[in-house]
C-alpha cells in the first residue's frame, strides 16, 4: 500500500511532465492520426482485435506517436512494456532484458513487449541477439526508427517483422490535440484562465510540420510564459515560442527529395522544383550535388530540344565553385526554373543508353575501311580510309555514305523545341539518301 511520501513523490513527478507527455493518448480511441494502418478494419487494429501480434517495426518522423502507440498496444494486450534505447544500450543490457522476459513468461505466463527506440542504432551482432527470442515469441518486439528499415536493418530482422510507415499528422489532427490540452482540467492546461486566439493555434498547427510534441511544447511554453494581468495566447506568443524547425533529412529523405526535385524538373513542374531545391538546401545538402542534378537533367531531360539548357546548367554549376552559399542559389533557381520550362526530350539519353548496350550485348561492329585512319605510313596499303569521301565537299555539306556499317538507329530527335529542326534535317538527309538508292 503507498505511503504519503510515495503519493508526494509522485505527485512530484507528474507536475514535472511537460505538457506533451502528460497528453499523451492512454487508448486507442484517444491515438490521432495513422488511420491507415489503425482505422476500422486496417491491418494493425486487425491484429489488436484478434490478439495475434507478431514483432512490430515503426517507421516514420519523431512526434507522430510510435512510443505512445506501442505503450497502448502493451497496455492493451496485458503485455508488460520493457522500453529501451538503442542508441545506449548493450549487447548486455540486451541479453538481461531477453532473459527476464523468458523468465516471467516461465513463471507467470505473462508476455513482454520490448520497445526499442531508436532500432536502427543496433549494430549487426544486437540485431542478431533479437532474432531467437522473436521467432520463439519470448518477446513481441516493436522497434522505432526515423530510418527506413529496409535500409538500416538487417533482412532477417525485417522479414519477421511487420512494418508500419507513420505518417506526420494532419493540421487537424494537431489543432484537436492544442484544443484537447487546453480544455483538459486534470492533464492539460484547462485549469489556467486562457484567451487562445485562433490564429496562433492554427500557426502552430501548420508550423509543426506534424509533430505533435512540437506543437504541444509551443503551446505550454507560450501560455506558461504569459503575464498573470494579460492571459492571451495570440499569434506573436506563438511564434516567439516555437524554435526553427529542424527539417527530417536522414539517408531516406536525402534521396525521395533528390528524386522529387529531378522529377519535377522533368515533368516541368518550376515551382515544385524549386521547393525541393529548397528544402534540400535549407536541410544542409551540399549545393554541389544539387548542381550536378542539374547539369544532368539539363541533358538527360531536355536535350536537344533546348541545347541552352546544358549551357545555363554549367554556368550554374561553376557559380556553385566560385561563389558558393548563401548566393549561389540564385543561379541554380535560374537554372531549375530554365530546365523546368524548357521543352523536353530524353532522346540523346535514350541513344546513348542503347548503343551502350548494343556495345555490351552485340558482336562489336568493326570500322569500316573507308573510315579507318589513313594517315601513317602504310595504311594505304591496308586499304584504310581508301573511299572516303570529305561531307563538306558535298551538296549542304552532306554525302551518302555509310559511317557505321549496320542499319541501326539511336538518336530519335522528337518533335518538341529545337529538336524540331533536327528532326526536320534528319528526314530531309533520309529522303535524300534513299532517293540515291533508287537511281542506282
Amino acid at each position: 500500500m503507498p505511503g504519503l511520501f510515495d503519493q508526494q513523490e509522485a505527485a512530484h513527478l507528474d507536475a514535472a511532465m511537460p505538457l506533451a507527455a502528460r497528453m499523451r493518448p492512454r487508448t486507442l480511441d484517444e491515438f490521432a492520426g495513422q488511420q491507415h494502418f489503425l482505422g476500422e478494419g486496417k491491418l494493425l487494429r486487425r491484429m489488436l482485435e484478434a490478439d495475434r501480434l507478431g514483432s512490430l517495426i515503426f517507421f516514420g518522423p519523431p512526434g507522430t506517436g510510435k512510443t505512445t502507440l506501442a505503450e497502448i498496444i502493451a497496455r492493451q494486450s496485458s503485455r508488460k512494456f520493457v522500453p529501451m534505447n538503442a542508441a545506449s544500450c548493450g549487447v548486455k543490457e540486451l541479453r538481461a532484458a531477453l532473459d527476464e522476459a523468458r523468465d516471467r513468461l516461465k513463471m507467470g505466463g505473462q508476455r513482454t513487449v520490448l520497445f526499442v527506440d531508436e532500432l536502427h542504432h543496433f549494430n549487426k551482432t544486437q540485431q542478431d541477439v533479437l532474432l531467437p527470442d522473436v521467432e520463439a515469441g519470448v518477446v513481441t518486439l516493436i522497434g522505432a526508427t526515423t530510418a527506413n528499415p529496409f535500409f538500416a536493418l538487417v533482412s532477417a530482422l525485417v522479414s519477421r517483422s511487420q512494418v508500419f510507415e507513420f505518417q506526420a499528422l494532419s493540421q487537424d489532427d494537431i489543432l484537436s490535440l492544442l484544443r484537447t490540452s487546453l480544455a483538459d482540467r486534470e492533464r492539460g492546461l484547462g485549469e489556467m484562465a486562457l484567451e487562445v486566439d485562433e490564429d496562433a493555434l492554427m500557426f502552430l498547427a501548420e508550423v509543426c510540420d506534424g509533430d505533435a510534441r512540437r506543437a504541444l511544447s509551443a503551446l505550454e511554453i507560450g501560455v506558461l510564459s504569459l503575464m498573470e494581468d494579460a492571459p492571451v495566447f495570440t499569434m506573436e506568443v506563438a511564434q516567439e515560442s516555437i524554435q526553427k524547425k529542424a527539417i527530417q533529412y536522414g539517408a531516406d529523405e536525402h534521396y525521395d527529395a533528390a528524386s522529387a526535385f529531378i522529377k519535377s524538373m522533368r515533368g516541368s513542374d518550376p515551382d515544385a522544383a524549386i521547393y525541393w531545391m529548397a528544402r534540400m538546401l535549407e536541410a544542409g545538402e551540399d549545393p554541389r550535388f544539387i548542381a550536378r542534378r542539374i547539369v544532368i537533367a539539363a541533358s538527360e531531360e531536355v536535350g536537344n530540344a533546348d541545347p541552352q539548357a546544358l549551357v545555363v546548367a554549367n554556368a550554374a554549376a561553376g557559380a556553385v565553385d566560385r561563389i558558393g552559399m548563401p548566393e549561389c542559389r540564385i543561379a541554380m533557381a535560374q537554372a531549375v526554373t530554365y530546365i523546368a520550362t524548357a521543352p523536353k526530350s530524353n532522346a540523346a539519353y535514350m541513344a546513348i543508353n542503347a548503343a551502350m548496350d548494343d556495345v555490351r550485348q552485340q558482336r562489336v561492329i568493326p570500322v569500316p575501311m573507308h573510315l579507318r585512319d589513313g594517315h601513317y605510313k602504310g595504311a594505304k596499303s591496308l586499304g584504310h580510309g581508301e573511299g572516303y569521301e570529305y561531307a563538306h565537299s558535298g551538296e549542304g555539306g552532306w554525302v551518302d555514305q555509310d559511317y557505321l556499317g549496320v542499319d541501326r538507329t539511336y538518336y530519335e530527335p522528337t518533335d518538341r523545341g529545337q529538336e524540331a529542326e533536327i528532326k526536320k534535317r534528319m528526314d530531309e538527309l533520309e529522303k535524300r539518301r534513299t532517293q540515291g538508292e533508287r537511281r542506282t
